[in-house]
């Protein structure tokens, strides 16, 4: 996978796994959200010289121990 840089296109990779209508006011309001978040930290990034695209394909596995939150099965 390539490094991503635009909010847009951060903000689209990381909503695609939920299948959500991008038409209602809640997504756009999400979208808005991230969107102003992913901005400042690239603007405060750049500032002070550290890289602001993000690479998913180093992500680590995050494993969550579902009984320790009560699990309900």
């Amino acid at each position: 996978m390539n490094k991503l840089d635009r909010p847009r296109e951060i903000i689209e990779y990381c909503l695609k796994p939920l299948a959500l209508s991008n038409t209602t006011e809640e997504y756009k309001e999400v979208y808005r959200r991230l969107e102003h978040v992913i901005k400042t930290l690239q603007v405060m990034a750049a500032r002070e010289k550290r890289p602001v695209a993000i690479d998913f394909s180093n992500m680590r596995t995050i494993n969550i121990n579902e009984a320790a939150h009560g699990d309900d099965s």
